[in-house]
């Protein structure tokens, strides 16, 4: 059962760059389930303003100001949920978590490490399992990939096959509608001289590949046996003005990224991504070779800004209900939208 319009999570969002903006504005909106009583960033630019006015919501100004200091929010605040939106690995991230959890908050993370955490980080992965018990909390990373588009939703497709052989998820993002983040992340306007050096720093690319394959693969009771990434640069053919970044023909519009699981020697699990300035179209596809057979495509994409706002959002109140613990999207119930209300124009034209 998910939170009753007359109960409320008291929300602390704690991050506050594009995603976490759009996530504070999302809970000043919600008329019930969520309160946003706390909100925490490092950028002096912020700090001491109210939360309204740093997101640009169109809501009069709540008395929450943005505070630098998250021992003290978190302290004085007492909430039930911290919605947490800082940085894509855990590395230097952990301690956060921790301190939410010692706050006694249940924590929704967009952090991609965190999504599945044990294979590239089991310590850190025990660590927060250990603490979020102890704290009876829940920690839990999410997002739109990883978190929905190539694992969560991939495995609910499953959810009628009486056999699975082999599951491929395909994913084409135009970056040109995108944030800015985004487009300088896939690298979009760099020469691929300059690509490779970034890749050689081993934290380019997509964040959060592996974590949705190694999920699929624990979801499905499949052992996997060896799991191959590759990550090349998509060449722009001709140039690209996005508003935010001009590319020329022949420079990096972004990348493709693609990881492949192998499982009782072969490979069954497929992700496969491209994001990049200028593509012709975004869509989603699901494929599973199963009984039934399943192919879902999603015409014009997920939008990962606007998805990854939801799935953070909508996780809180589940969130708030599972056992204790670390925990994955696998693992709590069917994500869905919450407190939400038809209008009664779209009820009429059905």
């Amino acid at each position: 059962m998910l939170v009753s319009s007359d109960s409320s999570l008291r929300v602390v969002q704690y991050g506050l760059g594009p995603i976490g903006q759009a996530v504070a504005e999302a809970v000043l909106a919600k008329t019930n389930g969520l309160t946003l009583v706390g909100a925490i960033d490092i950028d002096p630019e912020k700090v001491g303003r109210d939360v309204a006015a740093v997101v640009g919501a169109e809501h009069p100004l709540t008395g929450v100001s943005v505070s630098g200091d998250a021992e003290d929010v978190l302290g004085t605040t007492e909430p039930d949920v911290v919605l947490h939106t800082t940085t894509s690995f855990l590395e230097g991230m952990t301690d956060q978590l921790v301190q939410c959890a010692r706050a006694g908050a249940h924590v929704v993370s967009s952090t991609e490490e965190l999504s599945f955490p044990y294979g590239r980080s089991p310590e850190r992965a025990e660590r927060l399992d250990q603490v979020a018990r102890e704290e009876g909390v829940v920690i839990v990373g999410t997002g739109v990939n990883p978190g929905y588009a190539m694992d969560t939703l991939p495995l609910m497709a499953t959810g009628v096959c009486t056999d699975v052989q082999a599951v491929h998820v395909e994913r084409v993002v135009n970056a040109s509608e995108r944030r800015r983040p985004l487009q300088e992340k896939v690298g979009a306007g760099i020469s691929t001289a300059a690509f490779e050096e970034k890749k050689a720093g081993g934290t380019f690319g997509h964040i959060g590949l592996r974590e949705s394959l190694l999920m699929l693969a624990d979801g499905l009771g499949w052992p996997v046996e060896s799991v191959e990434e590759e990550l090349q640069p998509v060449q722009a053919e001709a140039y690209v003005d996005t508003g935010f970044r001009e590319v020329k023909a022949g420079e990096v519009a972004g990348i493709h990224h693609s990881a492949t699981g192998h499982i009782h020697g072969g490979p069954k699990l497929s992700l496969d991504l491209k994001m990049y300035v200028g593509a012709d179209a975004s869509y989603d596809v699901v494929r599973v070779d199963g009984e039934p057979p399943i192919n879902l495509r999603f015409e014009g994409g997920i939008f990962g800004d606007t998805a990854t706002v939801g799935m953070l959002v909508n996780t809180a109140p589940l969130a708030a209900q599972a056992a204790p613990g670390l925990q994955t999207m696998a693992d709590l119930p069917v994500p869905r939208a919450f407190a939400t209300t038809p209008s009664q124009e779209a009820s009429s034209s059905a």
